[in-house]
């Protein structure tokens, strides 16, 4: 059986590479996600990406996660530090989840740290840019082969 991984962008990932380049670095959304599902491809599992900027469709999302997904990598983006929703979201989750940030979120403004999910994920990467990205899909390969 072959895995899909889910991986979901929050609010104003759809700008990166015109967004505060500085902070968010130069690559667009879609060249993160076609080294994804390179990436993917290269370590055998499925990679299917989502971007929206509504906490609503990124629930409804995470909910339809619960059929047909092995793990999910999710960025909540500014909804990291709001978002009951998604936390709660993230509970009905039978799966591995993996919180990633393309800045240092620990790095920034005090609002930022706090993670409303960072104790409900299996782990956090934050702050090594769209690199984090393969760095959390290397991760969910070992969290789901791990768990056979």
């Amino acid at each position: 059986m072959k895995h899909t991984i889910l991986v979901i962008h929050g609010p104003n990932l759809n700008m990166l590479g015109d967004r505060e380049p500085k902070t968010y670095g130069a690559s667009p959304l879609d060249e993160i996600n076609a080294a994804l599902a390179a990436k993917g491809a290269e370590l055998g599992v499925d990679v299917q990406a989502f971007q929206s900027n509504h906490e609503g469709a990124i629930v409804e999302k995470i909910q339809q996660a619960r059929q047909g997904f092995s793990g999910l990598i999710i960025n909540p983006a500014a909804y990291t530090h709001t978002s009951v929703a998604i936390r709660d979201a993230i509970l009905l989750l039978d799966i591995p989840v993996i919180e990633i940030h393309l800045s240092n979120i620990y790095k920034r403004e005090s609002f930022r740290h706090e993670s409303l999910i960072r104790d409900v994920v299996a782990g956090q990467i934050a702050g090594f840019g769209s690199y984090g990205y393969i760095m959390a899909l290397d991760a969910m390969a070992h969290l789901i082969t791990q768990a056979k």
